[in-house]
């Protein structure tokens, strides 16, 4: 309780072990990360950065997600900020390599299934630390830990009641002139002054007992937490979607109000008849007229979109655990979850990339549209097959909403005891199992859709053909020919929800045997431990059924299955070599080996580790290791079906003057007819084709890590570590980004990336049904990260109280992609933006100064979090990287937060706490939504920058 109240306590440390470990019984279980092995006082030679319980509650966190993403080592992935595209998961990324190239434990055992993994699972009111292991761990632990791992430590043997509840909200101060003078000058309604939005409850209790003289303990726990939605219309950073100012203003100089060409007035594109290729818009006016199209008509789509989604969440779950005997303590753990999110987006449309149907005796067709449309043969029984972008918006038409549950269930069991001095055994077995459920709201059927276009006149009276023939009884015609044209009845014809449910399941086997030989005189004669080891088997199966409705397949959801199983072989083995000697107060080594036999793709693969410590002196500890590392495909990976998704990209092709030459554009596909008539992607999106691979091959991965941790003995409570890291992933599994393929294709003409554009024969886009660029899953190149971890605490006591600091930053070396083999890399450090993504600062770091009073009753705490500046991938001379040269947004500034904190202890066993994070309401960097890449939302990277403004909170913990 001390640890969660007292900010003298460092909460955010270098090492995981605590200080007094040492010192403690041979028989007292201590949790090392990074191995396997079990002996006193042993001390993990893998860099390692723990956040405490302090840390997390001094943060007032209710997502355990957002403390992690503050690391400098941690890339924010998906989390509730995500909202368009959001499977409603929050996940963690190690080293910027990938979600899916980190190993998340609880207690040292996988989470969830891999594909699956979402740390909402997690009870955070129960976590005593969170470690993060730096390299690769497959030796320790099995596929997947390539970049490293994240293990959370939950608390143990609680015995009485435990209870924790906060409340929070966030407020911002909207006073961005130039955001403000732009978004009014467009016509639109600026942000509120001062809202209060993003409410959060969280509200857990535990219980636990002791019994049989401590050889038993049962816990059990509850929690309910509730999140309110912020919308973009409430920030002024978000309000319009961002696009570069048109002509006059010089090209990518000065922002503009722009968003999306599917506007609510209504754009025609013909594909037949004697305008084809001619994009047409319905006037303001709601007459029934075209005029030429232009960006004047963008709708932006931009204010009903979540920036944060709203969410509930119930979990509960015990564990337990008795001993039987020495050599027979049996254990058990049973956890749920029952989380519930919705994203929101702009109102449906019918999109532009579907094939809409005109029938030229359409008596909803005016007269000017039907000789634009049809020619001559306006008023006949001819049709016309043309794209249209009309979105109703008006009352009764509704925003878009995704309603996404995700039912988790985790069952562990085992047995473990000691059947030897220093002998002992682990028998045990991990069982997972997520459900997903998605409801897709307010989504217009395209197929209703374009019944509803095909009309004519029976007695007068509008009627669908489907009608008349008896294919669609329901069918009611669609006025899509003039502002706010269709009725409550046509909304609700074609308003269809979609239903898409998925089961993931894992489980584990696995068994250990652990030896510690000091008893049996087996060690060095200059050392006073002995050799250590453990070995062991683990037989691991994974599965996933995704089903989708009818409805969803025919909008292009496509089911899968699939299934896999491996079975591995591991062993660890430290040797102490010297202990207490003249400048070797300890030097010892490990290794590990682990034989991995997968069943998809049939076939066996070796991983192996080996490390050094040596500390000369008691001050000074060096460590170091090598680990080869592996990670076999996942089952989304391996059997997801091929099929196409919207992604962030700019056609260089596209437009009236497209930026890319007629040359250029020849490569891709684009016909001379074609160029300078192709319709931009609508809002910056394009199309590409993924899917699944059953060849892929295991992914493999050598990692180097060095350092130093110095504790001087003359300076207590004082401890700094330097740690050094090089990680190179090689056959890693991925698609090669759109972006990617679009930049190499136009900048050096490569026959291979040229060849990935399948351009709709008709008109040439890059979007809708037939126009997409080739994105499917394979091994491709390699990856390569490396860098400095620095990390540093120290507390001090003085007549005035207490006084603490800790400090954790990452300087990144590098950050290299090679997309295939042969075929050049880039860099990404020190930028963002297409192909590079989310912002990749040289430095990164959080410190944290701490006071409290002498009787440890309260506390005040600061927290410094410092991003880099970087720049524009676009405005480098690298060929991968280079795109259309901006002003705008050429760079993005450092950015500082300050996040303070009081605590205060009121009774022994009952504490208050009080924060507010972004205390200076910092607002985040805007940005052209056609530079943002993954995770980007409301014309900034929520994940990486604060986007709520200030968020307050205040929180109790109570224990008895």
């Amino acid at each position: 309780m001390a640890t969660a109240l007292v900010a003298a306590a460092s909460p955010v440390a270098a090492q995981s072990v605590p200080e007094d470990a040492a010192s403690q019984e041979p028989d007292t279980e201590v949790t090392v990360t990074g191995t396997r092995i079990q002996q006193p006082g042993l001390v993990s030679n893998s860099p390692i950065t723990a956040i405490d319980s302090a840390e997390i509650r001094l943060q007032g966190a209710t997502n355990i997600e957002n403390v992690l993403n503050r690391l400098p080592q941690i890339t924010p992935d998906a989390n509730e900020n995500v909202s368009n595209g959001s499977d409603g998961t929050a996940r963690l990324n190690l080293r910027n390599l990938g979600s899916n190239r980190n190993l998340i434990l609880l207690n040292g055992q996988r989470l969830l299934p891999v594909q699956a993994n979402d740390v909402n699972f997690v009870p955070s009111f129960l976590v005593e630390r969170v470690d993060v292991v730096t390299g690769g761990a497959s030796a320790v632990y099995g596929s997947d830990a390539i970049s490293g791992v994240v293990n959370f430590v939950l608390r143990k043997d609680l015995n009485g009641v435990l209870a924790d509840v906060q409340y929070g909200f966030s407020n911002h101060h909207n006073d961005d002139a130039a955001r403000r003078s732009l978004v009014a000058a467009s016509g639109y309604q600026n942000a509120l002054s001062s809202p209060i939005d993003g409410q959060r409850f969280d509200a857990n209790i535990a219980v636990g007992k002791s019994f049989a003289d401590g050889r038993g303990n049962i816990m059990a726990y509850f929690g309910y937490r509730e999140v309110q939605p912020i919308r973009q219309a409430d920030r002024d950073v978000s309000a319009c979607a961002l696009d570069p100012a048109p002509p006059p203003a010089a090209p990518n100089t000065a922002f503009t109000c722009g968003g999306s060409s599917n506007n609510e007035f209504g754009l025609f594109q013909p594909l037949t008849g004697p305008n084809a290729g001619v994009a047409f818009n319905n006037t303001r006016d709601g007459a029934k007229t075209w005029v030429p199209y232009n960006s004047s008509f963008r709708y932006n789509y931009a204010p009903l979109v979540y920036f944060q989604r709203n969410d509930k969440r119930y979990t509960a779950g015990a564990f337990a655990r008795f001993e039987v005997a020495p050599a027979a303590e049996l254990y058990a753990s049973f956890m749920f979850m029952d989380d519930r999110t919705n994203s929101q987006v702009a109102p449906s449309a019918l999109f532009q990339g579907s094939t809409f149907t005109v029938n030229c005796d359409n008596p909803l067709l005016g007269a000017q549209q039907g000789q634009l449309l049809c020619g001559g043969a306006y008023g006949t029984a001819a049709s016309q097959d043309l794209f249209i972008g009309y979105r109703p918006v008006a009352a009764p038409a509704r925003p878009r909403r995704d309603d996404l549950r995700h039912t988790d269930f985790r069952v562990t069991g085992g047995i473990r005891g000691e059947i030897a001095q220093g002998i002992s055994y682990d028998l045990n077995g991990l069982f997972s199992r997520v459900l997903f459920n998605e409801n897709y709201q307010n989504d217009i059927d395209p197929v209703r859709a374009n019944r509803g276009l095909q009309v004519i006149n029976v007695g007068g009276v509008p009627t669908c053909k489907s009608v008349i023939d008896n294919t669609d009884k329901a069918c009611v015609p669609l006025n899509v020919f003039q502002y706010a044209g269709l009725s409550a009845e046509s909304l609700d014809y074609i308003y269809s929800p979609t239903f898409t449910r998925g089961m993931d399941k894992e489980t584990v086997l696995s068994g250990t045997v652990t030896a510690d030989l000091t008893s049996y005189g087996v060690k060095s004669p200059w050392a006073d431990q002995g050799v250590a080891a453990v070995f062991g088997v683990e037989h691991r199966r994974e599965s996933l059924v995704f089903h989708a409705d009818a409805l969803a397949r025919q909008k292009g959801t496509l089911e899968s299955r699939g299934k896999f199983n491996v079975t591995d072989l591991f062993t660890e083995i430290r040797v102490p070599i010297l202990a207490d000697r003249p400048f070797a107060e300890e030097f010892s080594v490990t290794g590990g080996y682990r034989y991995s036999k997968y069943s998809t793709p049939a076939g066996g693969v070796s991983t192996y580790k080996g490390e050094v410590a040596w500390a000369p002196i008691r001050d000074v500890r060096f460590r170091a290791g090598y680990n080869r590392a592996i990670r076999g495909a996942n089952i989304s990976e391996l059997f997801a079906a091929q099929g196409l998704g919207n992604i962030s990209a700019q056609d260089p092709c596209a437009g009236a003057t497209p930026t890319a030459t007629a040359a250029q554009c020849a490569a891709t596909g684009v016909s001379a007819a074609q160029y300078g008539h192709i319709i931009e992607c609508p809002s910056e999106v394009c199309v590409a084709q993924g899917g699944g691979n059953p060849a892929l091959r295991p992914e493999q991965a050598d990692t180097y890590t060095a350092g130093v941790v110095i504790a001087p003995r003359f300076l207590r409570r004082f401890s700094l570590s330097i740690d050094y890291f090089d990680i190179k992933v090689r056959d890693y599994i991925s698609s090669i980004p759109a972006s990617l393929t679009i930049s190499q294709c136009i900048e050096t003409g490569d026959p291979f990336f040229c060849s990935l554009f399948h351009r709709d024969p008709r008109n040439g886009v890059l979007f809708g049904e037939q126009g997409y660029v080739v994105s499917t899953t394979l091994n491709t190149g390699s990856l390569k990260t490396s860098g400095i971890d620095v990390g540093a605490d120290y507390a001090f006591d003085t007549s005035l109280g207490g006084f603490s600091a800790s400090f954790i930053g990452t300087w990144l070396k590098e950050l290299r992609n090679e997309p295939l083999p042969g075929l050049g890399s880039y860099d990404c450090v020190g930028l963002f933006g297409p192909t590079c993504g989310q912002p990749s600062p040289e430095w990164r770091h959080q410190a944290r100064v701490s006071w409290s009073d002498t009787a440890h009753i309260a506390s005040v705490s600061l927290n410094w979090r410092y991003i880099g500046p970087t720049k524009l991938t676009n405005n480098t001379d690298d060929p991968f990287l280079t795109g259309p040269a901006y002003v705008l947004n050429a760079s993005l500034p450092a950015y500082s937060y300050f996040d303070l904190a009081l605590t205060a202890r009121v009774q022994q066993n009952i504490s208050f706490r009080l924060g507010v994070n972004n205390l200076l309401d910092k607002d985040p960097p805007a940005i052209a939504q056609g530079l943002l890449y993954s995770f980007g939302n409301g014309n900034t990277y929520p994940g990486t920058y604060d986007v709520a403004g200030r968020t307050f909170f205040i929180g109790m913990n109570a224990e008895f």
